[in-house]
């Protein structure tokens, strides 16, 4: 078989000539390739032994055979992305030409309402005016539904609505029913989730999106129906009936339930007609409304614990997209009735911009998380761990709201408390509830746990950014929880006796986050908590020391906004098993104010050296302090297993455990707050000390010494500036200690972004952990040449963030840092062209 550079079956090397190969030497070159697609000089050489059949060509040929290799699957990739892109840049330019044509639509209306104001504000002065001659529609945000007569319970009836309903979606969707503006933070283009838009001035609230999603219209279809799969505020969605339509349509008559989101605020819920149907130009449709007594249909009685809401005409409009996959619209308006919750809670229930966050773009979300998945399937039977990883943090949130809800049909009820109300105690001895945490210990010891006992509380943060706060908890776990009870709760579903709270049960000082899984917008990490430690006794030293946490956290993103952040983990067997019983607990966060938080990605450094070492504590450089005020509202629920005659017990110490947490939160949220940093003048930047200064002048010498370049532009000079230079160097710049298992002790910002961490939480992290198997190998056998020679420079490849977040670099060096002494003190990376995956 002949095979050249030029046609992809003939190979060259430097002296011009072609090497031709056999079809059985390319079929075990291509099976070596995918098996190491980028081998070392060694592992050519052990390659032409092992394989007989390519005794006869020398491993340059080799090499040169696997680089052209690699050179045509770039290619291949390439190709194929850009495909990719130009199919969404092509619906997308489609999409923003329709969204055009509305708005022209939406300007012309203007000009008309506002040439007849304006001609009607000039008559009022020459005398009454005459109701007869206005028009039907005057304005953008009118209420059609008002204009029809009301209908009845029949199919004809029901129709009559349905189609009613499908007008005033369509008119919405496409039209200029709603004026909608674009929201805050979002900027369309070929990345982003879509256009997203909120209304201006129409009654409710309501929110607005148009994506492109790689999947086909009934599958959109399919998965939109299924709300409690993708809107976590969803408890249940219940079809009562269908009626099919003689256009091929259905309607069905819905019962929806949605969780409230803190303790402070009753549960919603809606009765619905929806109408599913295909226009004439093979679009499919699915519209939803309320029913209400004036359109004189079914009705559905009041229940006990739910304000009932209305949905004003809402819905999806899903399309064909040539090439495959489909162009979708989504509209949400709803009227949440926020006259029923306090007056500090209303923003939540009156921002579209919340709506949006939490319904609206949520779908576009699942609709591309899902997309990305039957892109990335590869039929090795992987393919259905990504779903079984949504479907554990989807328990994880169902479980966390149940508690929070407490609804009394799950098997809740309220204990007395002790004469304070600030925490609210609710047990649950319902065999639902109980069912998958009695289970059999291998040892001969068992559970006997017989009820779920919930601590619940809320309370009102002041000039605190939630994700900055969620944040902190996350990474300083030892700051607000306590070692017993986490021991405690493990019991019910870690194997091996456990003490009671109270006891000495060791420390889990060292805490290690093992990620799972992300969504590929990021905004939400589903991670392990590996707890590790030693007993305080010789018995206890003897045993391992570790449990596991499964823990789903979202809304960190800072400028996202409208967002709640949330912090939800259980104890989990170290088997990880999809159906593994889960007692859930943990906080949310839910801004109660629309407007940004100004913060910088290191504001937990603050907090850190706050609690740590007092106001003398440094600060991140380049964090601004923002003087306004903002409020959100932190809910708290812990969840216990236990056995009945420990009820006192136990609710005794879930009551002062949750106060606790109270406390080191409150603690926490002053030493974050920006009054509290600008009260402490002494605070220094890490740009100031004599270390980090000393640091960099090593980093510095030791890269000029042993690559005979500059590191930094020359002309620098001076200890403070040559660390302000390095530390906003565009390279990512990383130190590690020289120990058996190195861990980063230092990294400039770039550094800090690439890893998705903070300075603080940077020394948690080892080398080992930010390498995938083929760069922990380049690393070990590239590492004696750094420690003899002082330098290596590294391929390009693949490494991941601390959030398990794929990063790709162009190349990296490695080199020693040494000290005054000439000694060596650490050795640094410099990771070239970085980006996230």
């Amino acid at each position: 078989m002949a095979m050249s550079c030029k046609d992809g079956n003939k190979h060259g090397i430097d002296n011009g000539k072609y090497v031709r190969y056999t079809p059985e030497q390319v079929e075990a070159l291509e099976r070596l390739y995918h098996e190491c697609p980028k081998p070392s000089s060694i592992r050519r050489q052990q390659l032409i032994r092992e394989c007989p059949i390519l005794s006869n060509i020398e491993p340059k040929q080799i090499k040169v055979w696997f680089q052209n290799r690699r050179c045509r699957e770039k290619q291949r990739k390439e190709a194929s992305r850009l495909q990719a892109v130009n199919r969404k840049l092509t619906a997308m330019n489609k999409l923003l030409m329709e969204e055009n044509d509305r708005l022209q639509k939406q300007v012309s209306q203007l000009v008309y309402e506002n040439g007849y104001f304006r001609q009607h504000t000039q008559n009022t002065t020459l005398g009454a005016k005459d109701t007869s001659c206005e028009p039907v529609v005057t304005s953008g945000q009118h209420n059609l539904a008002s204009q029809h007569p009301p209908r009845d319970a029949s199919p004809a009836g029901l129709l009559s609505i349905a189609e009613e309903t499908l007008t005033e979606f369509l008119s919405k969707a496409t039209g200029t029913a709603v004026e909608w503006v674009q929201m805050p933070g979002m900027k369309p283009g070929p990345d982003s989730i879509g256009i997203v838009a909120i209304s201006h001035g129409c009654p409710g609230v309501a929110a607005r999106a148009c994506g492109l999603v790689g999947l086909e219209p009934t599958r959109v279809a399919e998965i939109l129906k299924d709300q409690p799969s993708w809107f976590r505020d969803c408890r249940a969605v219940d079809v009562l009936n269908v009626l099919p339509t003689a256009n091929g349509g259905t309607i069905e008559l819905l019962y929806m339930q949605l969780y409230a989101p803190t303790t402070l605020a009753p549960a919603r819920d809606f009765w619905l007609l929806r109408y599913t149907s295909v226009l004439e130009d093979g679009s499919l449709v699915i519209c939803e409304r309320s029913l209400k007594n004036t359109q004189n249909g079914p009705t559905m009685p009041p229940v006990q614990h739910f304000v009932r809401a209305e949905m004003l005409p809402s819905g999806y409009l899903i399309r064909p997209c040539e090439g495959g996959g489909s162009i979708i619209h989504i509209v949400d308006h709803m009227d949440l009735e926020p006259w029923s919750v306090p007056e500090v809670l209303r923003p939540l229930y009156e921002s579209s911009t919340v709506l949006a966050q939490k319904m609206t773009m949520a779908a576009l979300r699942q609709l591309r998380q899902i997309a990305h998945e039957v892109s990335q399937s590869n039929g090795t039977g992987w393919s259905r761990r990504p779903a079984a990883l949504r479907s554990l943090g989807q328990r994880l949130t169902r479980g966390f709201n149940e508690a929070l809800n407490g609804f009394n049909d799950e098997g809740w009820s309220v204990m007395g408390n002790d004469g304070m109300d600030d925490v609210t105690i609710l047990v649950n001895s319902s065999p639902d509830k109980l069912m998958g945490l009695n289970i059999s210990f291998a040892n001969g010891f068992s559970a006997i746990s017989n009820a779920v006992l919930c601590a619940r509380a809320s309370m009102l943060l002041q000039n605190v950014p939630p994700a900055i706060l969620l944040r902190f908890l996350r990474e300083h776990r030892s700051e607000w929880a306590d070692n017993n009870i986490d021991a405690y709760s493990a019991a019910a579903v870690k194997v091996g006796p456990w003490s009671l709270p109270g006891s000495r049960v060791g420390s889990f000082g060292n805490q290690v986050i093992l990620p799972l899984a992300h969504t590929i917008e990021h905004e939400e990490f589903l991670e392990v908590i590996k707890l590790e430690g030693i007993g305080h006794t010789p018995e206890e030293a003897m045993m391992p020391r570790e449990m596991f946490l499964l823990q789903l956290c979202s809304g960190m993103d800072e400028n996202a906004i409208g967002t709640c952040a949330e912090l939800i983990f259980a104890p989990i067997d170290a088997s990880f098993a999809d159906d593994a019983p889960l007692l859930p607990s943990g906080f949310r966060i839910i801004p109660l104010d629309s407007g940004k938080e100004a913060s910088s990605p290191n504001r937990t450094l603050d907090l850190a050296s706050a609690l740590e070492i007092g106001p003398a504590g440094n600060r991140a450089p380049n964090d601004s302090v923002n003087s306004g005020c903002s409020r959100s509202v932190m809910t708290i629920a812990f969840e216990f297993a236990f056995e009945s005659h420990m009820q006192e017990h136990v609710a005794s110490m879930a009551r002062q455990y949750v106060r606790s947490i109270i406390s080191s939160v409150q603690r926490v949220a002053l030493a974050l707050s920006p009054s509290h940093l600008s009260s402490h003048g002494g605070l220094r930047s890490p740009l100031g000390t004599p270390e980090a200064q000393t640091l960099a002048r090593w980093i510095c010498n030791s890269y000029r010494c042993y690559l005979g370049v500059e590191i930094l532009k020359s002309g620098i000079e001076g200890g403070e500036l040559v660390l302000k230079t390095l530390w906003h160097h565009s390279d990512a710049i990383m130190c590690c200690s020289l120990k058996a298992l190195p861990v980063f002790t230092f990294a400039n910002q770039a550094g800090l972004d690439m890893l998705e961490t903070t300075l603080v939480a940077l020394q948690d992290i080892t080398l080992e952990k930010i390498f995938d198997d083929h760069g922990k190998k380049t690393l070990c056998s590239e590492f004696p040449q750094i420690m003899q020679q002082g330098f290596a420079c590294l391929q390009g490849g693949i490494c991941l963030s601390s959030m398990g977040r794929p990063v790709s670099y162009e190349r990296a060096v490695a080199w020693k840092v040494l000290n005054e002494e000439e000694n060596a003190h650490c050795i640094c990376f410099m990771f070239v062209n970085w980006s996230f995956v």
